[in-house]
């Protein structure tokens, strides 16, 4: 067993920020970070773009940044978070520079700040077209020159450890106390206690398969707040990116920079059509919602598999220069930037809701806080607006830090839950690999034909009857058999569908990034 005043479930940007934070500050607290992966596998490593903040205050002001927010938000942001994230962004993107993050400057030594769809000036600041990685390499770099940070790869987070409560306004009858730890490198169960627990477990995009997000990204951290009975919220709001390179494959996918529209890049259809200013006047700078939404219906009408991307009207040395590993990708599958349209589709990106936590990450658990993709703050609402989410996890790692620093180190309890892992049997055949293989894919194919970019009520409900099986099956197996990686991710992945599918039916309205056509009012 370890013992920890701090565990850090996740280790993108959020988790390291957070890690960082209050270590230096409190040196003689230590501090836990597990990852099921390596060091460095999340999502912010692939993230492209470059975070929204404000920098030019002859052209771009607080204001704009909150009302493009707001406005992509459709409706349901809340307001007084969206003012405080926007605001504290220039501080926050300093930290990252402190720490070692280079981003790129302009011929006259300023930030080169990029512009995409939703935002009405540039304010993206950026490290070429790979801003996720040279953030998650300075924050590594930091990490590893604290003492007092303990760092666990390949350790994976199976449940929270909780224990029920006298019902109460703070804690709402639960606590949480750490978390159980299956270690990939002994297969084994090992309990980790922790005074405050921190998910920062990032995104869900795996459960629809085809996504831009890592292999990781199953949604574990939202699953097992959920079934610790922690409130979440808007899973209804998945996000679709318009441009991811088409392959004709599934599983994770090349992503195509929201940058690259904002650079000048037209969407075409197969006849060469440019399509955007047909569904709105930004055309191809509409928000992702609109955009993906477009493609799925030129898609549908045309019974083509993919849209294209069209830069051959750009300055190819410059698209270079800014997009160095897009360049190099397309070049890498025989696709001439100059020469040669782009196939693109929309694929899962981005989930807007999840974790419900206040201005200080607290959730409706006690001693638990969440901060990164993994959440719901209020910023994003219906629909994120491009390049706020490294934004929010910064601020918001950075607002459990503040709040957990004025508190004493919560006291490590001991808990009467136990757990019954390490007595399971050990398969000596493969029935849970076989089982939880064909499951996860029949699940993919599932929520990518029934619960994608247009949804209808008959193939939600559909998919619930559906869903209840295919839990009820591994809730078996994991119960019955030695766990696995593979079959406490299909668990939680299945969680998560079963979340997005109950929130969708409950939505009654088309905002943002959901549309369910039986929503829309008959004519």
């Amino acid at each position: 067993m370890i013992s920890t005043d701090y565990l850090i479930i996740g280790s993108g940007i959020a988790g390291l920020t957070f890690a960082v934070k209050i270590a230096e500050k409190f040196t003689d607290r230590t501090v836990c970070i597990i990852t099921k992966a390596d060091d460095s596998e999340s999502n912010t490593k692939y993230a492209q773009g470059g975070v929204a903040v404000v920098q030019d205050a002859l052209e771009d002001s607080f204001e704009k940044h909150i009302q493009d927010t707001l406005n992509a938000g459709a409706g349901l942001c809340d307001g007084q978070v969206v003012e405080m994230i926007v605001k504290e962004g220039p501080k926050r993107l300093n930290d990252l520079i402190v720490w070692g993050a280079n981003f790129d400057l302009s011929p006259n030594g300023k930030l080169d700040l990029g512009k995409e769809g939703g935002h009405s000036e540039s304010r993206i600041v950026h490290h070429k077209d790979v801003t996720g990685l040279e953030i998650e390499e300075a924050l590594l770099n930091r990490v590893g020159q604290l003492s007092n940070i303990n760092f666990l790869d390949h350790q994976f987070a199976m449940d929270l450890i909780t224990e029920c409560h006298a019902l109460s306004p703070q804690h709402q009858g639960q606590t949480c106390f750490g978390a159980y730890v299956l270690n990939k490198k002994n297969e084994k169960v090992e309990t980790i206690r922790a005074g405050a627990t921190i998910l920062a477990t990032g995104g869900i995009g795996k459960v629809y398969g085809h996504t831009t997000n890592p292999d990781i990204a199953t949604g574990d951290g939202i699953a097992m707040a959920s079934r610790a009975g922690a409130h979440i919220q808007d899973m209804e709001f998945v996000q679709f990116h318009p441009t991811v390179l088409y392959d004709g494959k599934g599983g994770r996918s090349f992503l195509i920079s929201e940058a690259v529209r904002g650079f000048g890049a037209y969407l075409k259809n197969k006849e060469g059509h440019r399509f955007m200013l047909d569904y709105d006047t930004r055309a191809e700078l509409a928000s992702r919602d609109i955009v993906s939404k477009s493609i799925d219906q030129e898609l549908k009408k045309s019974g083509n598999p993919c849209v294209y991307l069209d830069c051959t009207h750009l300055d190819i040395d410059d698209f270079k220069t800014h997009f160095p590993n897009i360049f190099s990708e397309c070049e890498a599958r025989d696709i001439a930037i100059d020469k040669d349209w782009i196939p693109v589709v929309p694929a899962a990106h981005y989930i807007c809701g999840g974790i419900t936590v206040n201005k200080e990450g607290r959730t409706s658990i006690g001693n638990l806080f969440a901060c990164g993709e993994c959440t719901r703050t209020g910023l994003h609402g219906a629909n994120r607006l491009a390049s706020n989410s490294l934004l929010e996890a910064l601020v918001y790692a950075h607002n459990i830090y503040e709040y957990l620093g004025q508190q004493p180190v919560p006291s490590i309890t001991s808990t009467t839950r136990q757990h019954n892992m390490e007595s399971r049997p050990v398969l000596t055949y493969d029935i849970v690999k076989w089982n939880t293989t064909w499951n996860r894919a029949k699940l993919q194919a599932l929520m990518r034909s029934y619960v994608g970019i247009v949804r209808n009520d008959d193939l939600l409900r559909a998919a619930t009857e559906r869903l209840a099986e295919m839990y009820e099956e591994i809730e078996e197996l994991y119960e019955k058999y030695k766990l696995d990686t593979s079959l406490c991710e299909l668990r939680n992945m299945i969680t998560i569908a079963r979340l997005i599918v109950a929130h969708s039916l409950e939505r009654k309205e088309n905002k943002g990034g959901f549309f369910n056509i039986d929503n829309e009012p008959s004519t």
